[in-house]
């Protein structure tokens, strides 16, 4: 798959508090707001810190406990391609097809997401 991405986008980790997530990494460790968008009716914020991104967000529950991450997501500027190139290697997939989130980011992402060997979840993200 290295062929078709460019570089680790994001981590996934749901909040129970969302306001609260945010105001911990933004005042307490120095992150940046890099987004918050709308997801029908709950809200995601994308947290800058450097090169590490976590995309957060309400409307799931929060595991609560040590190894609460919920996705590793690559950038990749093809989605197609990297979709095409995952069955071809045989990829566990989660999504049968493409996803979207319009309302992300200025043109919205498109995605897929598969199964590691341990059961993770790992998504593959073209920001439109």
């Amino acid at each position: 798959m290295t062929a078709f991405t460019t570089d680790f986008q994001h981590s996934g980790m749901p909040a129970k508090n969302l306001d609260e997530t945010i105001e911990f990494y933004t005042k307490k460790l120095g992150f940046e707001l890099a987004g918050l968008f709308h997801n029908g009716d709950n809200r995601c914020a994308f947290l800058r810190y450097g090169h590490l991104t976590i995309e957060t967000w309400e409307g799931d529950p929060a595991p609560m406990e040590t190894g609460a991450i919920n996705h590793w997501a690559f950038d990749t500027p093809d989605i197609e391609a990297a979709f095409e190139n995952a069955k071809a290697l045989g990829l566990r997939f989660k999504d049968t097809e493409i996803q979207s989130i319009p309302s992300f980011w200025s043109n919205g992402i498109r995605f897929f997401n598969v199964y590691g060997p341990n059961n993770e979840t790992i998504e593959f993200c073209q920001i439109v």
